[in-house]
């Protein structure tokens, strides 16, 4: 699939709390997820560059030593190898993230 709009984009159950939607071809993964409140990821670092886009709501997000607290129409960018994390707080988040891949 080649368009999506956000707006009406059926998601799937990705894990509990949450669900999106994922487009891969053979250099990029697009994902559009929706997380609820109150979860969090996992620290981790891989060997590609990720970015991202919040759509709705609020998202904390640490890439290395720097944490921030982004809200609607803000981006992350996580160089490749740099240990990261993210949390929602009291609202749910929607966000458009962005995988290179090798």
């Amino acid at each position: 699939m080649g368009f999506w709009d956000l707006k009406t984009l059926k998601l799937d159950e990705f894990r509990p709390g949450i669900r999106s939607k994922l487009e891969s071809g053979k250099n990029l993964t697009m994902a559009f997820m929706e997380i609820a409140p109150n979860k969090e990821g996992t620290a981790h670092d891989h060997p590609f560059d990720q970015c991202g886009i919040v759509v709705e709501g609020e998202i904390e997000m640490s890439v290395g030593e720097e944490k921030k607290l982004l809200r609607p129409m803000e981006t992350y960018f996580i160089p490749a190898g740099i240990n990261h994390n993210w949390k929602t707080i009291a609202l749910p988040a929607k966000i458009l993230d962005i995988v290179a891949k090798q």
